[in-house]
């Protein structure tokens, strides 16, 4: 019997569907591949490393997907075609069929990976950008309006911060309106940019998961088909087929304690049975004694207008324990991001604030939170 060992996957950024044939042997059981940036050496290598590529698998995994590592390194969650597949279907069952995507983010994180399993499962060529210099508005205009011709519904995923560029031009705000549904994750979506998408008839579903729950799996609130949500001490914890089968390098890990059960590391409550995510244990500032959540800062900042991103931190302080800082960016000036927090609780503003032409991110909609830790 042959033994099956885990293979690199180089993604690349300029043309990520060269990849699709790999993942169809993948989904069909013929091979285990780890997706790695071809455009990133470093982070390529610490992949590469981290999760053993090259050494024995279990054969039932299709991929191992790497978490962003916002903690040290990162994890792969290893998941088998059930659970990728249970996740497109999910998903096309909740968007009301399937249809064509447009590929606008990296394929070698969990959200771009499974425009491209979704479009495999529907039987259809997913359309992508060119992403090696960033996120470009003519490019994705230009795509939008040729997928648009197939007369088919049209779907795709965004960041939060690639929504609010397009949002920024009329020709991006033109592209948006084709999409029967934009897929919106990685990130919380300010009220204020919720509004205006709707006023402008752009349909945006806003998504919850991680590599960890094959991407997304509450929509809108809501678990899609098949999926579970379930609070354990403040904890959200997600469950059904979409699960993935423990980590390739942490096979202990308590975040699957509970077979069927992934325990994120974020808090949230559940109301009429939609989850609402209050931000991630691991985060929490103690300032003084008082304990914030910094999401619910920076939701706070992000709905000022003028701000298109903010990102909250704790850093040492000899008197309070931890200060609270921030970092934004936006067009209006730190004084005016105060003044539009003057309903909060005083010690719940930062004691620090500076204003970045764009935040340091560790992946698609994710501040590097360690980076601006270090900013101030």
């Amino acid at each position: 019997m042959n033994t099956r060992v885990l293979e690199a996957l180089p993604v690349d950024l300029a043309n990520p569907t060269a990849i699709l044939n790999d993942l169809e042997d993948a989904i069909s059981g013929k091979k285990t591949l780890l997706p790695i940036p071809a455009q990133d050496k470093e982070r390529a290598q610490l992949l590469r490393d981290s999760q053993s590529i090259g050494r024995p698998i279990d054969p039932s995994i299709a991929l191992v997907m790497a978490t962003s590592g916002s903690t040290g390194t990162p994890k792969g969650a290893q998941l088998t075609p059930l659970n990728l597949v249970s996740s497109a279907d999910a998903t096309h069952r909740f968007l009301g069929g399937e249809g064509q995507w447009l590929l606008a983010m990296p394929a070698h994180h969990i959200a771009g990976m499974q425009v491209l399993i979704r479009s495999l499962i529907a039987g259809v060529e997913p359309l992508a950008i060119d992403l090696r210099n960033g996120f470009n508005i003519e490019d994705f205009a230009h795509a939008s309006a040729e997928l648009k011709t197939t007369g088919d519904r049209v779907y795709t995923s965004l960041t939060p911060m690639q929504l609010l560029k397009a949002m920024d031009t009329l020709p991006g705000i033109e592209a948006l309106t084709l999409f029967d549904a934009i897929l919106v994750g990685g990130a919380a979506l300010s009220k204020q940019a919720l509004e205006a998408a709707k006023n402008l008839n752009i349909n945006i579903v806003t998504t919850y998961g991680s590599s960890e729950t094959s991407g997304g799996c509450v929509y809108n609130g809501k678990p899609l088909p098949g999926a579970k949500v379930r609070i354990t001490d403040e904890r959200i914890e997600l469950g059904g087929p979409m699960i993935a089968q423990g980590y390739r390098n942490a096979p202990e890990h308590p975040d699957f304690a509970h077979e069927g059960w992934f325990t994120t590391s974020d808090a949230g409550q559940l109301h009429n049975d939609i989850l609402t995510v209050t931000g991630r244990v691991d985060a929490i500032i103690d300032s003084g004694g008082l304990k914030l959540h910094p999401e619910v800062l920076e939701r706070a900042i992000a709905d000022i207008k003028g701000v298109t991103a903010a990102c909250v931190v704790g850093i040492p302080d000899p008197r309070l324990g931890q200060a609270i800082v921030a970092a934004y960016s936006g067009s209006i000036s730190p004084s005016e991001v105060i003044e539009g927090l003057d309903e909060l609780p005083r010690w719940q503003l930062p004691k620090r604030l500076k204003h970045l032409d764009s935040l340091p991110s560790i992946g698609p909609g994710k501040a590097d939170r360690r980076a601006i830790q270090k900013l101030f």
